[in-house]
């Protein structure tokens, strides 16, 4: 979705008219994100389920596999903006320094950002969510309540869209319903019809959002955004759920390349705003004109396909050799034999 949103770029597509169902979640590819980030709240949900974790060491593993390659992609481009751009490298260390806090990392570097204050959350949302049942609702209230009360602070209104959207402010929703839908996963368990009125539903949302402006042009109803990743966070949650406990999930061939392209996913992420602009100017100078949208979102696909063999290489040389420093983060129980007297 992310991919395609960006490729579309080279003829404006992404303000294009809301296409055939559900071809919108690709010409509002940003909601990708939101798919991501409620992602990340189900599954830490999942695998630390029941389970005591030493955080330095849960926070050791996640820079082990987030910083080598975003390091790699701030000196890349920070060097071609130099010499292409003449940019003040003093201006952009200060980008960077910032970045820990504010979104400023470049490539899609911000979503890292507002991922690393989950990551600074996660035991209270993780305590929360066992100790006090319907906890989720109390974050999610604060931070519809937060996001209206800056609504009616800031004078433009994409200042909410950009707090909304690319900040913790707006994101904070979809990582608490990932941990909801997996709390309450078995809710949506075989429930087949419920998933499809769900993403019918959502499908019906977006489309009135697309056919409003979308993502850039959307100024009749800029309120939108105190609720738009909640509504995000809640369908993207549902579906999850289902998806999670619907299925048997066999360790199929087809199974196994959707992995591989999972975990060189976040290579493809960061490294794909170096090429996407290429591979469509190329496709479009030597194989098809891509103005039209049904034809750019094809070969964006195929663009993508290209940026898997990237994504590999990068996990193989940049990623992966860092992984071998990492420690378990699981506080292991003692079995009774080694226990104490006094604690038996």
């Amino acid at each position: 979705m992310v991919f395609s949103w960006h490729f579309i770029d080279i003829h404006q597509g992404q303000l294009e008219p809301p296409p055939i169902i559900p071809l919108l979640f690709l010409t509002e590819g940003h909601t990708g994100v939101a798919l991501f980030m409620t992602l990340s709240g189900y599954l830490f949900a999942k695998l630390l389920d029941g389970k005591e974790i030493r955080y330095i060491h849960f926070i050791w593993n996640r820079a082990l596999r987030l910083l080598p390659l975003l390091i790699v992609v701030i000196l890349i481009v920070g060097v071609r903006d130099y010499f292409e751009k003449s940019s003040d490298l003093a201006a952009y260390a200060v980008e960077i320094l910032k970045g820990p806090i504010y979104p400023t990392l470049p490539n899609g570097g911000w979503s890292i950002t507002v991922e690393f204050h989950f990551y600074l959350i996660l035991p209270l949302l993780l305590f929360c969510s066992s100790r006090l049942k319907y906890s989720f609702i109390f974050f999610i209230g604060a931070a519809i309540l937060t996001r209206y009360l800056l609504f009616l602070y800031f004078e433009s209104p994409r200042e909410i869209q950009f707090l909304s959207y690319g900040t913790i402010v707006g994101r904070l929703d979809q990582f608490v319903l990932g941990i909801a839908a997996f709390q309450y996963r078995e809710l949506f368990k075989g429930r087949h019809l419920l998933a499809l009125a769900i993403f019918a539903a959502f499908t019906g949302f977006f489309f009135y959002i697309d056919s409003l402006g979308g993502f850039y042009n959307n100024t009749s109803l800029p309120s939108v955004w105190i609720y738009m990743t909640t509504v995000e966070g809640f369908a993207y949650a549902s579906l999850i759920a289902w998806y999670d406990t619907s299925f048997r999930h066999a360790p199929s061939k087809v199974s196994r390349s959707i992995a591989l392209v999972g975990t060189y996913s976040y290579s493809i992420y960061l490294l794909h705003f170096f090429f996407f602009t290429f591979l469509a100017v190329s496709i479009e100078r030597y194989i098809i004109d891509l103005s039209n949208i049904y034809v750019a979102l094809f070969f964006s696909a195929v663009a993508f396909l290209v940026m898997i063999p990237i994504g590999y290489l990068s996990y193989r040389f940049i990623e992966s050799p860092f992984l071998k420093f990492r420690t378990s983060y699981i506080r292991q129980s003692k079995p009774p034999e080694e226990l104490a007297p006094q604690e038996k």
